[in-house]
């Protein structure tokens, strides 16, 4: 029995010396121009996981907005890359969703946006039926 674990210990010894891949694959490539790469994983060597990475056009900006799709198979929630339709579908539904709010909020005089907020202005609508007398608040 002892004689199978030192043969384990040494080939994974042996396993860990052989040269790795370090240059990830081209996976894909997104609207922004970001590429994204990935080194599979290799379970013989006991890298159960890959490795996903990618690359902003700005070298150095790694905070930038990234699609939702691109986002999740970077993070491991999905296997397979995004389709360049799946992304673009997404994205169109993302831009509409922003015009029909801006369509509510001028449609709408209860509905602001915040940088159209006034803070002197009441953010709701003034009752007088509802509103206490002054002299109930003086008292307090």
């Amino acid at each position: 029995m002892s004689r199978s674990i030192w043969s384990k210990v040494f080939t994974n010894f042996v396993n860990s010396l052989r040269p790795r891949q370090a240059k990830g694959n081209l996976m894909g490539e997104d609207y922004m121009n970001n590429k994204y790469f990935e080194i599979p994983a290799d379970p013989r060597r006991g890298k159960r996981n890959p490795s996903r990475w990618f690359e902003p056009i700005e070298k150095s900006n790694f905070e930038q907005e990234l699609p939702a799709e691109w986002e999740a198979w970077l993070r491991g929630r999905r296997k397979e890359i995004p389709s360049t339709e799946e992304v673009l579908k997404n994205l169109g539904i993302m831009q509409m969703k922003k015009t029909n709010a801006k369509k509510v909020a001028i449609e709408n005089p209860f509905v602001h946006e915040e940088s159209q907020v006034n803070p002197n202005e009441h953010k709701f609508p003034v009752i007088s039926e509802y509103e206490l007398p002054d002299q109930v608040i003086k008292k307090k």
